[in-house]
């Protein structure tokens, strides 16, 4: 699928003489200089206008380059979920059959917090073995994070996939609908599950001394080095769920295993201990593939959230207004999604073919899949 194909069902929100400029053109504008290092409409319009003769090898541009404001204009007024909807089937074909794990979670765009709103925070699904970005959900503030987690699994299809969220995803109906979707699930539990917590703390403190008696566990444990520090993490995951409670073995949809990670940090002699606490449905079989979900859920954090802070300078963007943050946000995962793609220059950073895209206009246009009109 093209991107504008991709685009092809998008509306235009705007009426008469505001459209004076194509609505999809527009838009493929706006990506292209988000990709070659836009932060701001400015930004947008003036790479726009610098790159016009490149830009009509593939539009027809019959009105020139819009202005920042016409820019702002049409991604204020433009449907956010529309917009979404359209990233969401275009990063579906680009990614295929999605497998393994899929990491849930939250990120606040701290520049976009104005006098009247909390900043955007936005909750993405992202696949940790292709490196994209399969959907997002936005709302105002970390507070209602829970709606929109279940508004993004409404959205996302999951079979062969294993979902993990952190502990505030950690909700019966939550993991009732990763089922639903065809998923499994491994959600860390925290006290806002507090008789689970105090369940698990219980179990693993009095068990793990003397080996948790007849009681089978499976067992993995895995050593880091890196820049001075020694990071050591045990799993231990128990399937046989006899000792819990009834009540709580029940009250979780297809609940089949529980888990603790214990990670130890040694950096110059001073050591700390850590435990964290999990429960999983039928997809975590092991507790080496339990150690690898939980591991694989940081990858959101790195790899995602980290790189939108870095290479797109996220957290600085202060596009405020209506429905533009939620799409200059989409912008930006468009934009990762391409990059991420990329195979002529796999060895560079993201942020260098960021920088590379913005030299070199042929491999923009491979990048965008951008072939002159017959």
């Amino acid at each position: 699928m093209t991107l504008t194909e991709a685009f092809a069902g998008l509306g235009d929100p705007r009426t008469g003489p505001a459209r004076r400029h194509d609505l999809k053109e527009m838009i493929l504008m706006a990506l292209c200089a988000v990709l070659c290092g836009a932060d701001t409409w400015v930004d947008v319009a003036e790479w726009a206008e610098d790159n016009e003769a490149w830009l009509k090898r593939y539009l027809r541009l019959e009105h020139g380059t819009p202005s920042h404001d016409t820019f702002g204009r049409l991604f204020r007024l433009l449907d956010a979920k529309v917009f979404e909807a359209c990233f969401r089937e275009w990063i579906s074909d680009l990614a295929g059959v999605v497998a393994g794990v899929v990491a849930i979670d939250g990120k606040t765009a701290c520049g976009s917090r104005d006098g009247h709103n909390t900043a955007l925070h936005t909750v993405s699904a992202y696949a940790t073995a292709s490196g994209l970005c399969l959907g997002q959900e936005h709302t105002r503030g970390k507070g209602h994070e829970i709606p929109a987690i279940k508004a993004l699994l409404d959205t996302l299809a999951l079979k062969g996939c294993i979902v993990t969220i952190d502990a505030i995803g950690c909700q019966t109906e939550i993991a009732r609908k990763i089922l639903d979707r065809g998923g499994d699930y491994l959600l860390a539990v925290k006290d806002n599950q507090k008789d689970l917590a105090d369940a698990l703390r219980e179990f693993f403190a009095d068990g793990e001394p003397r080996g948790f008696g007849s009681l089978p566990v499976s067992r993995f444990q895995s050593l880091e080095k890196d820049h001075g520090r020694i990071e050591t993490r045990q799993a231990i995951w128990v399937a046989d769920l006899s000792w819990l409670d009834k009540k709580l073995r029940e009250h979780w949809p297809k609940l089949a295993g529980l888990g603790m990670i214990e990670r130890q940090r040694e950096i110059n002699g001073a050591v700390s201990t850590e435990r964290a606490y999990y429960i999983g449905s039928q997809g975590i079989k092991s507790a080496e593939s339990f150690a690898k979900a939980a591991r694989d859920h940081w990858g959101i954090e790195n790899s995602l959230h980290w790189v939108l802070d870095i290479a797109f300078r996220e957290d600085d963007c202060r596009v405020r207004k209506d429905h533009a943050p939620h799409n200059f946000a989409a912008l930006r995962k468009f934009a990762l999604a391409l990059l991420r793609k990329d195979t002529q220059f796999p060895k560079r950073s993201l942020r260098s073919r960021r920088k590379t895209a913005e030299r070199l206009p042929d491999y923009r246009a491979s990048l965008l899949g951008l072939s002159s009109p017959s």
